[in-house]
């Protein structure tokens, strides 16, 4: 399975650059937690953000999707310059973001939450007067879970019954589907099991292929590797290593997580 996605990744051509980010810089009080971080993501791409606890990953995808404003630098979507005060601003302009605690309401359906704030009402009086078009957002939210190749029972059975990897599934589907621009993931498969995680890394890959950009923070370096097309990897803030998987080994990512080179260089 790893090896036929990474075939998929590296034969998937990278399109425009969808979102980038220009010298980027943000502090918390003393705290330098981002320090002059560039960045790009072109459409149909899986870029990979490796780093320690601390290492800015979480404030850096913060700052693309508007829970956080930079202090310093900026945003460009598709090539024009951006500011983004909030989620709402992300949303308006194609970026979704699938944070580790996945924002899924358990007690509603899945069309529920794939339409969670963006309900479709009726036509005419009825829909003046508030009510739902549950056959049309059903229909859509089966479009979308069917364009990733995502089976469930069923789109009307509630979140809390479907099992970690199908909930996380739900989320991508929602993402994939406000998503015209980009998808920011968080963790994507932290607490699940080895096949709930492969299905996951599957999805994350057909999202990119379907011709989103799609950045990926995570600590499952194997399964995250197979499927990225660029790495970068953050240390204090700061870029510490970037390149392709194909020239970055495990080895190289851990290395630059922790610091090996610079603690070698300065024994040297």
């Amino acid at each position: 399975m790893a090896s036929a996605a990474r075939v998929s990744a590296s034969d998937t051509p990278r399109g425009d650059v969808v979102i980038a980010a220009q010298g980027i810089g943000k502090v918390y009080g003393h705290v330098r937690a981002l320090h002059d971080v560039s960045f790009e993501l072109h459409r149909g791409e899986v870029v990979a953000i490796f780093g320690d606890n601390g290492a800015g990953k979480s404030t850096f995808a913060k700052c693309l999707c508007g829970v956080e404003m930079p202090d310093s630098g900026h945003l460009e979507v598709a090539s024009q310059r951006v500011e983004m005060s909030s989620i709402r601003d992300a949303e308006r302009y194609g970026i979704t973001a699938v944070h580790q605690d996945l924002a899924l309401a358990p007690d509603l359906t899945v069309l529920e939450n794939m339409f969670l704030g963006r309900e479709v009402t009726r036509p005419g009086i009825r829909g003046k007067i508030g009510m739902i078009a549950r056959g049309t957002m059903a229909r859509e939210s089966e479009k979308a879970l069917a364009a990733l190749q995502i089976k469930l029972p069923s789109v009307r059975v509630p979140v809390s019954a479907l099992s970690g990897g199908q909930k996380q599934a739900v989320a991508v589907a929602r993402a994939s589907m406000w998503s015209t621009t980009g998808i920011l993931m968080d963790e994507p498969t932290a607490a699940l099991g080895t096949r709930q995680s492969d299905v996951v890394c599957e999805l994350i890959r057909r999202a990119a292929d379907g011709g989103l950009g799609v950045m990926v923070i995570s600590h499952d370096l194997p399964r995250i590797l197979a499927i990225a097309d660029r790495i970068i990897v953050l240390r204090h803030g700061m870029i510490a290593l970037t390149g392709s998987p194909a020239d970055i080994t495990r080895r190289d990512v851990v290395d630059a997580m922790v610091g090996y080179h610079e603690r070698a260089g300065r024994s040297e």
